[in-house]
């Protein structure tokens, strides 16, 4: 009969045994230890807990590439077991070792910044406090979100909404996040107003603008209203993050967007030059361009102003700039305004001279007689320079007592000296109204006396009308014939022509209207009525009318036209 055969073990062995026997018998379950990273292979991460205890860690509880061989780490000891080794979970360490932050964060319904690490099934896993967490996907978002990728690598913010402490499990929801944001949006948007200043962060930033956030509530920075100075790309200037003061310039409450700037609160580069070049103030400059509207004049190196050419001289301005000025000229010149917004300078040529216009009644009071001479026409009347800048204006109204001037140049010729009255003042289109036939004494008073009622004359047809007919009575003053007046029935057009002559009895004296009112039925009305002998005798007159001559008394408003427009050339 063979009996086992018996092992020798030497003290040292046994020692060994019984301290690593010790050693396993101490670890305890549910217990948080550190240890060190031994080994990492494609399945297990072995760890030193110490002494010759290894815990075995699945792999998939470290990221890849977050830990290596020789570092440090906390695990959670699952189950002892002297042969197959210690289990151990770094995932449920991390849940204990912050649990209370976690807790806290629950019980407070605190808000907490997660980092999207990876896509699961239904979701994504997130890193909260250091421990993985789930976010459901009808979590991440209101409205619906079809391709999770785009947020992995991203940090959200979240709430933890649910924890397993047996499990070691937890749920987070960016929704309720999102809910709170828009609440705390709209109160504060009902409190800011246009003007208000905020120290902002840029949470984006787009191709047309900023997004900065001013505490709770995003607003747009557009790129014209970041700086001064033109900007080509904003990301050279800012990046995420970055903290910057805005003002509110705008609020769209309905549609809760809210426009801000940056450059406003920063002073205009042409504020400078508003305090350099003062209006009213003196300025030298050089002729820059020319165009058909004024010139520009460089001041500096940089700065150009506008002379337009209404404000190159006083009075009527010149048909082109190139007339009083070539380019490269310096001229003088007063600031008229400084635009800072548009960065434009107005600048006026014919401030530097005083305005002739400043004491114009002192010059040419009303009734004063002037000298001119006539330097262009228009449809009712003729320009006159009384000297340079400052011009007079006759209405053909004011040509004659007697004629009736249709086309001023057939009264008066370019060139012409003349005497005028002057009659009025218009400072505000700079025009002075002049009179002819106001140095000529009115002769319709005698024209009255002459022509009274009933007095009977010859005259020829010079207009046919639709409501009468015209007369020349004397050398252009006219008679006017109602139809209702005349004698002919029918179309007068066509019971009357031009240049025959009627026999006319006066009705009335019309000086206003420069023509006489005449009546054709009335000259025979006169001769029924005369039935006596002596009414036989006036009518014989009254038969062979007499051309009226008026001739004694227009000559002297003729004698006196003729003296006031044939002055030396």
């Amino acid at each position: 009969m063979l009996g086992k055969e018996k092992v020798e073990v030497s003290d040292s062995d046994y020692l060994e045994l019984i301290n690593k026997q010790l050693k396993v018998e101490v670890l305890k379950e549910g217990e948080i230890v550190k240890g060190k990273i031994l080994k990492i292979t494609p399945r297990e991460v072995f760890v030193d807990i110490g002494g010759k205890a290894e815990g075995i860690l699945k792999v998939e509880e470290i990221r890849s590439g977050e830990y290596n061989v020789g570092d440090e780490i906390s695990v959670y000891i699952e189950k002892v077991d002297s042969k197959e080794g210690v289990k151990v979970s770094k995932h449920k360490a991390d849940f204990m070792l912050n649990w209370e932050k976690i807790r806290n964060a629950y019980e407070n319904n605190e808000t907490v910044y997660s980092k999207v690490l990876r896509i699961v099934k239904g979701g994504l896993v997130v890193d909260v406090f250091g421990v993985e967490a789930f976010l459901p996907g009808s979590q991440i978002d209101r409205k619906k979100i079809k391709n999770f990728n785009s947020f992995v690598g991203k940090i959200l913010p979240v709430k933890i909404i649910k924890i397993d402490v047996q499990r070691k499990n937890i749920v987070v929801s960016r929704i309720e996040v999102l809910e709170e944001e828009e609440e705390l949006a709209k109160q504060r948007l009902s409190e800011i107003k246009i003007g208000d200043v905020f120290d902002g962060v840029i949470s984006s930033i787009v191709e047309f603008g900023l997004f900065v956030n001013i505490g709770g509530i995003e607003g747009l920075v557009h790129i014209s209203e970041i700086s001064w100075n033109k900007i080509k790309r904003i990301d050279e200037l800012y990046k995420v993050g970055d903290r910057v003061k805005v003002q509110v310039i705008d609020i769209d409450r309905d549609n809760r967007k809210i426009i801000l700037s940056i450059k406003r609160l920063q002073p205009h580069p042409w504020q400078s030059i508003a305090q350099k070049y003062p209006i009213g103030s003196k300025v030298k400059g050089k002729v820059k361009k020319i165009l058909d509207f004024g010139f520009f004049v460089e001041l500096e190196s940089g700065i150009d102003g506008l002379v337009h050419i209404s404000e190159m001289k006083w009075g009527r301005p010149p048909s082109h700039p190139s007339e009083m000025v070539r380019v490269g000229q310096e001229v003088e010149l007063v600031v008229l305004n400084v635009d800072v917004e548009r960065e434009r300078i107005s600048l006026g040529m014919k401030q530097v001279q005083p305005d002739p216009w400043a004491v114009i009644e002192e010059k040419y009071s009303i009734n004063s007689i002037v000298k001119g001479k006539v330097i262009d026409f228009d449809i009712d009347g003729a320009i006159v320079e009384l000297e340079p800048e400052i011009f007079g204006y006759i209405h053909v109204s004011n040509m004659s007592w007697t004629k009736k001037v249709k086309n001023p140049e057939e009264f008066l010729r370019k060139g012409q000296k003349i005497k005028a009255l002057v009659k009025d003042i218009d400072k505000k289109h700079r025009m002075i109204e002049l009179s002819l036939k106001e140095l000529t004494a009115n002769p319709w008073t005698q024209i009255s006396e002459t022509l009274k009622p009933d007095t009977i004359l010859k005259a020829p047809i010079i207009r046919i009308l639709d409501k009468g007919i015209v007369v020349d009575i004397y050398d252009g003053i006219e008679g006017f014939v109602p139809i209702s007046s005349t004698q002919r029935k029918g179309n007068p057009r066509e019971v009357y022509s031009i240049g025959e002559e009627l026999n006319l009895a006066v009705v009335r004296v019309e000086p206003e209207k420069k023509r006489v009112l005449l009546s054709e039925r009335q000259y025979y009305k006169l001769l029924e009525k005369q039935k006596q002998e002596e009414a036989k005798k006036k009518l014989k007159e009254l038969q062979e009318p007499a051309r009226l001559n008026l001739g004694d008394i227009l000559s002297k408003e003729l004698s006196k036209l003729k003296e006031l427009t044939d002055l030396e050339e």
